[in-house]
């Protein structure tokens, strides 16, 4: 029997652990309307509370009337009582006394009950009042909640997207596979034509024109070299044409063409 037991417990524990996921997959799928749904319940959980504190309150309105009408019956009989004895009338005046005696009694049983059913009324109020406040911070954030969970779903779909871990079909996970296609394409047919093209005379002229290209290369850097090296050689010294006299002038042909030039 324990065994059987212990067998009924778990399967009930599976079975309870399904329909809460199913049930937690449920909201979330319809996460904005069960958001709203539930700010709808605080809403009529605080109808119903009004409406409670409505009769307590209402009550306490009764016994603070019934109260207060025999405070003022009392006071009346005690006037009364005043005046009978003004006119010399003691009996008369006591008859009034004993009708506020009776109006005291009713105060008196009263006042325990008018007083807790006022201190229950403020204390509904107050917690009213508290409720309100605490759905309208419910109201506002639910707004906040659905706003938040609508932009991280689009975050989360935009990622998908770019990263190509999206649904099966995603455009930009086909554009991909296209590519990845033509890319396999081109990759088969440059290998048929190596294969075409192997053993036959191309691969010697590629042979010799290579050679013919590293030989280009060769003659124009010594051509480069050359060149550098002609425009940073050192200029020879200024050697003039006459030199100078003995006597510190120059000589008459130097003077004769210095004249022919003037």
């Amino acid at each position: 029997m324990a065994f059987l037991s212990d067998i009924f417990s778990r399967v009930g524990r599976v079975a309870r652990g399904q329909a809460n996921a199913g049930v937690d997959a449920l909201e979330d799928a319809n996460f904005e309307a069960t958001v709203r749904q539930t700010v709808a319940d605080m809403k009529t959980e605080l109808n119903n509370v009004v409406r409670a504190s409505a009769m307590a309150m209402s009550n306490y309105n009764s016994l603070q009337a019934e109260y207060d009408k025999y405070v003022r019956q009392s006071q009346e009989w005690k006037d009364r009582a005043g005046m009978a004895l003004d006119a010399g009338n003691e009996d008369l005046a006591k008859k009034a006394l004993a009708k506020k005696a009776e109006c005291d009694t009713q105060v008196n049983s009263m006042k325990t009950a008018v007083d807790n059913a006022q201190a229950t009324s403020e204390k509904l109020k107050q917690q009213v009042g508290d409720l309100k406040r605490k759905i309208d911070d419910g109201e506002r954030t639910a707004g906040t909640l659905v706003a938040r969970k609508n932009a991280a779903v689009a975050q989360r779909k935009v990622s998908e997207a770019m990263a190509g871990v999206g649904s099966a079909d995603n455009a930009f996970a086909q554009l991909n596979r296209f590519e990845q296609t033509v890319s396999k394409e081109e990759a088969t047919a440059k290998a048929f034509d190596q294969l075409a093209s192997a053993g036959t005379d191309n691969d010697l002229e590629k042979e010799f024109a290579q050679l013919g290209t590293h030989g280009g290369v060769d003659s124009e850097l010594a051509a480069l070299k050359a060149e550098r090296q002609q425009k940073n050689a050192i200029p020879p010294p200024y050697i003039p044409k006459e030199l100078p006299s003995p006597g510190g002038g120059l000589s008459s042909s130097t003077r004769a063409g210095e004249k022919a030039e003037a």
